[in-house]
């Protein structure tokens, strides 16, 4: 069973949002832009217990908190503004088509929509296949003073017209959704509270029966006082107390003590469930374990749920990676790659991000309606399958995250070019710093690779920049260059080392050869004790740049500048790229002038 269209209307941060989905997908995107919002949505039409909750929705999951729209006309109540989410699910279960049979429709493979009654004649496979449309819709309601949310057969042709027959929490059941947020889910994973994973699977494996009544019975038989006899002339003072102001017929003691208060909802919360994790280790509840554990013990408890139901699981989980290294992470992508139905995932990790194609990574676009969009990172151009994943621990996730794209064509500019920012931040501070601002810094490699990652990080809506180096190439290849890039910027120096040389103060470029030599990190590179003249002690310093390309001495050299000293090459490039992203904040009064919101 698959989720194949998510239609989401007034809710969060989503004012509206129609997305569709072809199997697993990883979803990207910067903070604040809907990821966990896309999550919830979910979850709210197929996860069987979230609305449960009372009350199932509150003010601030209506879109800006909305749930209300002023009359136009005067005198009239305020009109509702509902949430609406709509699932389309196809790949359907026999058992789920047997239970739903007449709410079911036909889902276009082709047109990617719900045949309409008219259009029956063209539900043919494999153009088209069965699928079940389920909606969520949450309202205020002002009798009642309360917000109320039910989920619905978006199809149903035997309801009162106007109206639309409930999903119950047995058919939800039947779709298998799990909604994992890392940190949320894990403090909770074993416990017994409802819908936490150990109480998923003691439902699946019906496993539940007479847990609650014989726990209850032997805990009230537990004598606690006994243990404890200096306790009993407290109680009985207490007792007496009492008499004085409340009548009692009871022979014996009117007061016990109990370790829990023995209804089935207090028992869910206070039962633990207890580890070792070592041999010297006494069992702890599980929740004082290390956050990595507590991680892969909800790995552990997914892939018990997933063997349960093989066929029909379906996963949203959020950010993988938290407090996880690298291997694990890339073994919980693998996990939830192979062994669910469908598997939603956030996350920011390079390593989790690899492990999808490009065809199932989906990077979320927000307009300044709220509206919010997704494209497939394949659908960009410019970037094969082999590039994306050799490259994406390479800077390649972290561009796909950010607004803007810095590229340039190897380590030296890739190392010394954000040193040279910082300082210019450093001692400017109207300049917003790149890292705040989004803007990332990507090592193309070569020159020749920079065209097709220029036009890649472009299709994906990024403000990009190309620095590279002066040769003499064919005017289609500069054109190639101009045009992958929104701003592009061609050195007047044959290497970034020779702009080095020309451009940085020679007071400095011995001060980093001295540093070499008398810190050992020179190497075999040899540097003599005197100042050579000019000429020579330029050459001395261009040899040993280029020399030691991968060692970051380039980025060295600029570390002992002062913003004045910089390269005025890269600083007139580098106010390029701050001209395009502004410190907003300090546009908004004159110099000087203090914000009431800076102080706070």
């Amino acid at each position: 069973m698959k989720i194949v269209s998510l239609n989401i209307i007034n809710f969060r941060s989503i004012k509206e949002s129609r997305l569709l989905f072809d199997g697993h997908s990883l979803i990207l995107g910067p903070n604040n832009i809907g990821k966990s919002t896309i999550c919830e949505a979910i979850d709210l039409v197929l996860g069987p217990d979230r609305l449960s909750r009372f009350p199932p929705v509150e003010e601030f999951d209506f879109y800006n908190a909305q749930y209300l729209k002023s009359s136009d006309v005067e005198g009239e109540d305020s009109e509702s503004l509902p949430i609406r989410i709509e699932v389309v699910l196809t790949g359907l279960s026999d058992k789920v088509e047997s239970r739903c049979g007449q709410h079911l429709e036909f889902w276009s493979a082709e047109e990617l929509r719900c045949l309409s009654p008219g259009e029956l004649a063209a539900a043919n496979p494999p153009s088209s296949e069965k699928c079940l449309r389920l909606e969520t819709i949450g309202i205020y309601n002002r009798e009642e003073d309360e917000f109320e949310a039910q989920t619905y057969y978006s199809h149903s042709p035997t309801a009162e017209p106007g109206e639309l027959d409930k999903v119950g929490k047995p058919v939800k059941r039947l779709f298998g959704f799990l909604y994992l947020r890392t940190l949320r889910t894990g403090s909770r994973a074993l416990s017994l509270e409802r819908g936490s994973l150990l109480d998923i699977i003691l439902r699946l494996e019906g496993a539940r029966a007479g847990l609650w009544e014989k726990a209850i019975d032997r805990l009230r038989n537990l004598n606690i006082e006994e243990d404890a006899a200096h306790l009993d002339p407290v109680l009985t003072s207490i007792e007496e107390r009492l008499g004085k102001y409340i009548s009692s017929d009871i022979d014996g003691r009117a007061t016990k003590l109990y370790v829990s208060q023995l209804t089935r909802e207090h028992l869910r919360k206070t039962m633990a469930f207890f580890l070792s994790m070592s041999k010297d280790q006494s069992p702890v509840p599980f929740q004082q374990v290390g956050t990595g554990t507590l991680n892969v013990l909800v790995l552990a408890l997914l892939s018990f749920i997933a063997e349960l139901k093989p066929s029909s699981v379906i996963f949203a989980m959020e950010e993988p990676e938290i407090a996880l290294p690298p291997h694990t992470q890339r073994r919980i992508a693998d996990y939830l790659l192979r062994n669910t139905s469908q598997a939603f995932v956030t996350s920011h990790s390079p390593f989790v991000i690899e492990r999808f194609e490009p065809s199932q990574t989906l990077l979320l676009k927000r307009d300044e309606e709220a509206c919010v969009s997704c494209m497939k990172i394949s659908d960009a151009s410019g970037l094969k399958s082999k590039d994306f994943q050799r490259y994406a621990r390479r800077g390649l996730s972290e561009c796909m995250l950010g607004k803007g794209a810095i590229v340039v064509e190897g380590l030296t500019e890739f190392h010394s070019l954000p040193v040279a920012a910082r300082i210019m931040e450093e001692s400017n501070p109207d300049l917003q710093p790149l890292d705040i601002a989004g803007v990332v810094f990507f090592d193309a490699e070569t020159e020749s690779n920079m065209s097709k990652f220029g036009r890649f990080f472009k299709d994906l809506g990024l403000t990009t920049f190309s620095f590279y180096d002066y040769i003499e190439r064919k005017q289609e290849k500069k054109q190639e260059l101009i045009d992958a890039f929104d701003v592009d910027f061609e050195h007047p120096h044959a290497g970034f080392e020779a702009l080095i040389v020309n451009e940085v103060c020679l007071d400095r470029q011995w001060d980093f050869m001295n540093d070499l030599r008398e810190s050992g990190d020179c190497g075999g590179f040899q540097i003599p004790e005197e100042r050579p003249v000019d000429d020579d002690l330029k050459k001395l310093v261009k040899s040993a740049l280029k020399s030691s390309k991968g060692t970051g001495w380039a980025a060295r050299l600029l570390e002992g500048c002062s913003a004045d000293e910089l390269p005025q090459t890269v600083v007139e490039f580098l106010h390029k790229v701050y001209e395009l992203f502004p410190n907003v904040s300090s546009a908004d009064h004159e110099p000087g002038e203090v914000d009431e919101a800076d102080l706070l």
